[in-house]
């Protein structure tokens, strides 16, 4: 029986901020109301036209957004959303750090326009989630149920609020954590259009960057990233490399028994012993884990981020954004909220989506060890979809964009993995012509 289809749409101004309520029934028959304000700023990129506000999710959740006109052909170009990970950490650096319209100079005070913007040529918008991160607030969520739940509403009111940015495809992309909740998502996406529920979302593609999606599988390359990869500095001994090798048997055990249970006692169980025995035995060497090419230095994150955080918290800054919250990079309380949903594989939420027509793109820095490039290319060659073996017989082949060797590429019936040279976790923070070069063509369809 096709499912009753209720959707409302009314716009109210408040001063500079507008807000649009906005209502439909899900696939199970659920009434969903929820509203999105959005604010007009001119920072960052002040001739492009912006939207920033709040999506309120209902049981007080208000997950913040910023959204970015491409600064070429608005109206024939895609829309992207960009997730980072943690989980807890704000989108909005990496908006700042690695891959949007402007980065924050060293005093913190002004902005300098960054050449290599996602938004050169697409329509980008950058999401704090889950609520607590960034400037989100609210009750928080602790799974990918959710947090796919929450993230397919905001998209229904922002997709009922500015329709013609769907117009061209849409786009999901993440990094790190992010490969729990793209997977999460997208195929949230994928069931409700099938279901033909809500206002239907061109979901084109998505991409995964440096990400933790299949942990049985990861888990077992942290041992050899740290210490032989053949891309990135050996920072281990053999004896440590032996003692991590021993563990990962049981790691994998305690992993398996995750999801084949999935009950939080052995989800935590998985977590502690994994993270004790294949992680932290390279982050007490002072090594950076996001990149074996550096120490840590005194930051907890290994990264100095000061003036971001002095320009968010500027309070001009947070009035044109329509935000009044100190904002952080990571929120720990969020990070031990998804505790037990670490080691919980994702990748299952993909083949559907791979099998109808909607492109994958999983890429990764060959410096980064925390979600390195060698568990990433594992997982991808073990994902059991139909063209499995189509994608495992392709031949790898060396990325030149720009007539520069910039990183190895294998691609097949729609799924690509690609190793990016000399980059570390962040992949457009350290190569972001790499990043820049890689989704132009990722968007046109070249890879």
């Amino acid at each position: 029986m096709k499912l009753l289809i209720l959707i409302t749409l009314i716009a109210i101004v408040f001063g500079r901020e507008k807000r649009v309520y906005n209502s439909f029934t899900d696939s199970k028959g659920k009434l969903i109301s929820s509203s999105l304000s959005y604010n007009t700023p001119t920072l960052c990129d002040p001739d492009v036209k912006q939207y920033s506000g709040y999506f309120n999710a209902g049981s007080n959740k208000e997950y913040f957004y910023w959204f970015f006109e491409s600064r070429n052909d608005v109206s024939s170009v895609p829309l992207i959303m960009w997730l980072t990970g943690g989980p807890g950490c704000s989108s909005i650096m990496a908006l700042l750090v690695e891959n949007g319209p402007c980065s924050v100079n060293e005093a913190g005070d002004n902005t300098i326009l960054r050449n290599t913007s996602w938004n050169t040529n697409a329509n980008i918008m950058w999401v704090d989630q889950p609520p607590g991160t960034g400037f989100s607030t609210g009750t928080k969520d602790t799974n990918e149920d959710e947090v796919a739940q929450d993230m397919y509403t905001f998209l229904q009111n922002f997709i009922a609020a500015f329709p013609t940015y769907f117009q061209n495809g849409f786009y999901v992309f993440g990094e790190s954590y992010a490969g729990h909740y793209v997977p999460a998502i997208t195929n949230k996406i994928y069931v409700e259009n099938n279901a033909k529920t809500g206002t239907y979302i061109p979901l084109k593609a998505f991409a995964i960057g440096n990400g933790l999606t299949d942990p049985y599988i990861q888990f077992q390359y942290y041992a050899t990233m740290a210490y032989n990869s053949g891309t990135a500095p050996s920072v281990i001994n053999r004896a440590t490399y032996d003692l991590m090798t021993a563990a990962i048997p049981t790691c994998d055990n305690d992993i398996e028994h995750c999801n084949d249970d999935d009950t939080t006692v052995n989800c935590d169980d998985a977590y502690n012993y994994c993270i004790t025995t294949q992680l932290d035995p390279v982050t007490a060497t002072g090594i950076n884990p996001y990149d074996l090419r550096v120490e840590c230095g005194p930051s907890p994150l290994c990264y100095n981020f000061t003036n971001v955080d002095t320009w968010l918290n500027n309070a001009t800054v947070q009035s044109q954004l329509g935000v009044k919250k100190t904002w952080q990079e990571c929120n720990n309380l969020v990070n031990s909220m998804f505790e037990s949903d670490w080691m919980v594989d994702y990748q299952t939420k993909l083949p559907p989506l791979l099998e109808n027509g909607i492109r994958g793109l999983i890429y990764a820095g060959d410096q980064d060890f925390i979600c390195n490039w060698l568990g990433n290319q594992a997982w991808a060659l073990a994902l059991n979809w139909t063209y499995q073996q189509n994608f495992n017989k392709a031949s790898v082949n060396e990325w030149i964009p720009d007539g520069n060797w910039r990183g190895n590429i294998r691609t097949s019936n729609g799924f690509t993995f690609l190793q990016v040279f000399l980059a570390g976790h962040m992949v457009p923070m350290n190569q972001p012509q790499s990043a820049w070069l890689m989704v132009r063509e990722y968007l046109s369809g070249a890879i």
